[in-house]
């Protein structure tokens, strides 16, 4: 028997050394990951520190105005067995998804087109200008005369800040592409159309991403603004029953919950960006 042949009948070898090396990867990966959340455990840390030592030693009925972290997660933890805090969630979600979902489908194209063609940028712009300035709870009165209240009232609010961040954003990202990119492509014959599909749109994505992720912050702002007025459920709603009966743990619950709300879904978006653009990810 060759030495060829008694390697094929043995199969192939191993060292054992990618088995060994997996387990001190993940631990790597998790320790990585773990890290870029130090400074949200400090945030606790001094949270702690100054709701259970610092003010009930000056002031007694401190533990009403600002619960320490473990009251919170208690309150937090009863509201996910009896079910009300997932209420709320669900409903303030559907909100802000819809609102997002609306606001980035018109805000994308329009701000294609105005930072591609000076003509629709002309004739929108002063329009564009007028009402940017307008906060979106100025509107409040006018959509609870127009939607009454509940969802589509929110959801309305919600378009309206997310919108205009979309909006801003993609415009500059058109205008901003490299001239380079530009003049190849017309070198290479493409058309305006051809041009602007596979040049402009893709050399925009990273601006509009963090269009996407400002405006996104903007209308969990805008969701708890509008609930807070006028919702009968969902996390703003919570917040501001909750100050009625002087439930400042709940409170807490409902500003806690928007936050990691937010984080993933800022999370999921960054997920996306670097999926699609993926040259723009250091």
């Amino acid at each position: 028997m060759t030495v060829r042949e008694s390697v094929q009948k043995s199969g192939p070898v191993t060292t054992g050394v990618g088995t060994a090396g997996r387990p001190r990867r993940v631990v790597r990966a998790v320790l990585r990951s773990a890290s870029s959340y130090v400074g949200l455990g400090l945030c606790l840390v001094v949270w702690w520190f100054i709701s259970a030592v610092y003010l009930p030693s000056s002031n007694p009925t401190a533990a009403t105005l600002l619960p320490n972290p473990i009251t919170v997660i208690n309150t937090a933890t009863g509201m996910v067995i009896d079910g009300s805090l997932l209420e709320h969630v669900l409903a303030s979600l559907k909100r802000v998804a819809i609102g997002f979902g609306a606001a980035t489908l018109l805000a994308i194209p329009l701000g294609i087109a105005m930072g591609w063609w000076k003509l629709v940028y002309r004739q929108v712009d002063p329009i564009m200008e007028f009402l940017r300035p307008i906060p979106p709870l100025a509107w409040i009165p006018l959509s609870i005369l127009w939607f009454g209240i509940g969802d589509l009232q929110n959801q309305f609010i919600i378009f309206l800040g997310v919108f205009f961040p979309v909006l801003v954003n993609t415009i500059s990202a058109v205008r901003s592409v490299e001239p380079v990119l530009v003049r190849a492509g017309l070198s290479l014959g493409a058309g305006p159309f051809q041009l602007l599909r596979g040049v402009i749109v893709p050399a925009s994505l990273p601006g509009i991403f963090t269009g996407m992720r400002v405006g996104l912050g903007v209308g969990w702002m805008a969701l708890v603004a509008a609930e807070l007025v006028a919702a009968r459920s969902g996390l703003g709603f919570l917040i501001n029953d909750s100050r009625f009966v002087f439930r400042t743990d709940k409170v807490l619950v409902g500003m806690a919950v928007i936050g990691i709300l937010g984080l993933i879904m800022d999370r999921l978006l960054r997920r996306l960006q670097s999926w699609l653009t993926p040259w723009s990810v250091r």
